[in-house]
């Protein structure tokens, strides 16, 4: 018993973690953030399908142009014409070719400037939505990344906790063949024994669920996933003041310029509604030929004609049934609408970035709880050992020990992820996550 006692604690630990890391992929075949971020850019559907709905946005937008671009079109024809007369006696028959090309250029058009405005705000726009699909890649690749590295952690800790259980209940096990404990003792440990192993199976399922979830969103099999160093000093949080992170929002959030893009666009509407009172200036030109072969009615002789115009048409529009009034009104409330979206976003953003932030510090905070608690529960555990092996302690308390360290080390990893993950929130929730971003984190791993 004496032996079992005086080994090192936090050896079953270790033991398990070895374990668990070499069981599941050699270190060489490891993979950092950043090149799994690469791999889920490349592969993930729904960052694909904002990327072809970007491209389709920016070919869309090109096309309002078109309104104050000149056009042009070519035309051809023929025909056979049978002429028959009485007075005098006619019965002709002869084909007619024609072709005619023809221009136009428009010279003031309200309506097609504002439309061609419109596309240029599509355009920001659609960058705007592509920004807010690579910031969520960013933050689900990240989350499902620290995922597997938690429930890596957690497996890890089962087993090492069921290590240690497991020398705990052949300790009892002796003591009570000797006769220096019940058989409480060798129950109670039994009973928490076969408590961990159900553990151990639900941890090694939830890593199997975790480690399909990354595969899948990176288009891999058998990801490794790179575990952070140890100790680990986590980056503080700069600039330190929440209004600096708010402040910076109002200008650069996706959201915010998606809002500010639908309120121009709400106004050149209103522009555009305006236009159907304004007129209308075309520069116009043709160029057209004709040939009859067989002559015409009027003559049997091979005739060919040639008309070529240039002019400009003028349109003013005088009374539509009220249409042009009512658009007016209908685009002066979309733009009242769109205004008051946008100041909705800028609420919407101000409130997530102070939420993200104080959780951030919060998850700061639990940190440095958790380490002093790590260390505490390592003394109480180490305490109990001793108590138990002097006899003013029961094997209960030895075992509750255990448990309370092992839960304590496993909140800890898992905090450490968390405050990782919620900086990039927090950068996600301001509007100024990058891709760079995830190399501050890339740092943070084994090589």
């Amino acid at each position: 018993m004496k032996t079992l006692l005086q080994k090192p604690a936090m050896l079953p630990l270790s033991l398990a973690l070895s374990a668990v890391l070499a069981a599941f992929a050699p270190a060489a075949q490891a993979q950092n953030l950043v090149e799994l971020y690469r791999s889920a850019r490349d592969y993930d559907a729904t960052y694909q399908s904002a990327r072809s709905q970007y491209d389709a946005n920016l070919a869309k937008a090109a096309q309002a142009k078109a309104g104050i671009l000149p056009s042009a079109g070519l035309s051809a024809g023929a025909s056979r014409t049978n002429f028959e007369n009485t007075n005098p006696v006619v019965d002709r028959s002869f084909n007619s070719q024609t072709a005619t090309v023809s221009a136009s250029q428009p010279l003031y058009r309200p309506g097609n400037w504002a439309t061609f405005e419109q596309g240029k705000r599509q355009v920001d726009l659609s960058k705007a939505q592509l920004e807010a699909a690579e910031q969520d890649l960013i933050v689900r690749t990240t989350q499902i990344y620290f995922d597997v590295l938690a429930a890596q952690d957690t497996l890890a800790f089962v087993r090492a906790q069921k290590a240690a259980v497991g020398e705990q209940l052949a300790s009892a096990k002796r003591n009570f063949e000797v006769g220096t404990s019940t058989i409480t003792d060798s129950r109670e440990a039994q009973a928490r024994y076969d408590l961990v192993v159900a553990q151990e199976i639900a941890a090694e399922n939830d890593l199997r669920v975790k480690k399909i979830a990354l595969d899948q969103l990176v288009g891999r099999t058998e990801t490794q996933p790179r575990g952070l160093l140890v100790p680990l000093a986590l980056p503080p949080l700069v600039p330190a003041d929440v209004n600096a992170w708010v402040q910076q929002s109002e200008t650069v959030h996706p959201a915010v310029r998606q809002a500010e893009a639908n309120l121009e666009v709400a106004k050149l509407e209103v522009d555009k509604a305006e236009a159907g009172h304004k007129p209308t200036l075309d520069l116009t030109a043709s160029y057209g030929k004709q040939r009859n072969p067989q002559g015409s009615a009027t003559s049997p002789l091979d005739t060919r004609s040639t008309n070529s115009t240039v002019g400009v048409s003028f349109n003013l529009p005088l009374f539509a049934g009220f249409a042009t009034q009512n658009r007016i009104r209908e685009t002066l409330s979309l733009e009242d609408k769109a205004r008051t979206d946008l100041e909705g976003a800028k609420r919407t953003v101000a409130q997530s970035t102070r939420t993200a932030y104080f959780g951030v510090l919060s998850g700061q905070g639990q940190v440095k709880a958790l380490e002093a608690a790590e260390a505490s529960s390592q003394s109480a555990l180490d305490a109990n050992k001793l108590g138990y092996q002097v006899g003013v302690r029961i094997n209960i308390d030895v075992l509750n020990a255990q448990s309370q360290l092992f839960q304590t080390k496993r909140d800890l990893a898992k905090a450490r992820y968390d405050v990782l993950i919620g900086g990039l929130k927090l950068r996600q929730a301001n509007g100024t996550l990058t891709p760079e971003d995830l190399l501050l984190i890339n740092s943070l791993l084994t090589q």
